[in-house]
């Protein structure tokens, strides 16, 4: 994890302090904004490797943020949120945010789930560097791109893993928790709602195939069902 350049935008200076300690203690680079707009000047000029992001500050706010920078940019994003904030955690991964963590929070966890989504983002192994292809859908997570019916589909980088994890296994079940731990790399800090939200939005944009489709397995989990001769 050392010299990666992380990128704080929250408007409490103490919590800003006490985060900034924690991760130079492991190496990293911090830069830190007390607005959005300053927060988003920053993140134009540095290119950071992944964006700590408070919902709650003054001027423009986390929400509008996040919107700003999945317009051009795949950077991993993780959310800071106040306790009980249940709507602005959905809307953020709705958004595109990677994560969110509720305050107050334990450094510890915070590095945990720093580590997970920049070590899912940079270490692709290469047996993963290959494309998925379903009729009227083509998946490559080398390039991060996906494309429905000959339309190149914009989809957050969390959208895109599950998708692509899913169909890397098709007509086979997980539950909420095995994704948790598969795609977003914990399983203790995870939250059920957090693979709901994700596979809602994939139904929105993908929308109902003859062939192939993201079901839900009721009790169980999800899955990526696919008549028995079209899979590989």
């Amino acid at each position: 994890m050392a010299n990666n350049l992380i990128l704080l935008m929250d408007d409490d200076e103490n919590i800003c302090k006490v985060i900034r300690l924690y991760l130079e203690k492991e190496g990293m680079t911090v830069e830190v904004a007390h607005d959005g707009a300053t927060g988003l000047e920053l993140f134009q000029k540095e290119t950071p490797n992944l964006v700590l992001l408070d919902i709650m500050m003054p001027g423009m706010d986390g929400i509008e943020v996040i919107k700003q920078i999945r317009k051009d940019s795949t950077v991993p994003v993780i959310m800071l949120t106040a306790k009980g904030d249940t709507i602005d955690k959905v809307l953020a991964l709705e958004l595109g945010a990677d994560d969110y963590i509720v305050k107050p929070f334990e450094p510890k966890e915070l590095i945990a789930r720093i580590k997970a989504v920049i070590r899912r983002t940079e270490n692709i192994s290469e047996e993963e560097q290959t494309t998925l292809k379903y009729p009227n859908l083509e998946i490559s997570i080398a390039e991060y791109t996906v494309e429905y019916r000959g339309q190149k589909l914009e989809l957050p980088p969390k959208e895109l893993e599950l998708l692509y994890f899913l169909a890397s296994h098709p007509n086979k079940v997980f539950t909420r928790e095995q994704l948790l731990q598969k795609v977003w790399e914990f399983d203790f800090y995870g939250d059920s709602r957090t693979i709901d939200v994700h596979v809602k939005r994939l139904r929105e944009k993908l929308g109902d195939d003859e062939v192939w489709h993201i079901k839900t397995v009721w009790g169980v989990g999800y899955k990526f069902e696919v008549e028995s001769n079209e899979v590989n």
